[in-house]
């Protein structure tokens, strides 16, 4: 299956569907390679995940939330400037053989991540 997400809003208890989201991959020289953008589906998901299998290769991945965006949008007042704007989630690939799920549940003041399956 390759590398996979999803948000779950946990301010609301529900998915974070229409949450952007930018995939990058980390060269060796620390150059961040714009991989995918999108928008998260109904079921706060990637729509067809955001690596195949064939398209994973190891090394340092970030993936980007626009979580500030997202509680605009549902009309969430935040303070200005925001405590979580931009949430980066810094992960390693070791073995492109396994799957790799990296979920982010989130507030507009917290955040956590895990690996997934």
């Amino acid at each position: 299956m390759g590398l996979s997400t999803h948000v779950l809003d946990t301010a609301h208890g529900k998915p974070g569907a229409g949450m952007a989201y930018t995939l990058y991959h980390i060269g060796a020289d620390g150059a961040r390679e714009a991989l995918k953008s999108g928008i998260t589906d109904g079921d706060g998901r990637a729509p067809g995940g955001l690596l195949a299998q064939e398209e994973l290769r190891s090394g340092r991945y970030e993936l980007v939330f626009q979580v500030a965006a997202y509680f605009r949008a549902l009309g969430v007042t935040l303070p200005e400037p925001p405590f979580l704007d931009a949430v980066t989630l810094a992960f390693g690939i070791w073995d492109e053989t396994m799957h790799y799920h990296v979920p982010l549940l989130v507030s507009p003041f917290g955040y956590t991540t895990y690996r997934g399956s």
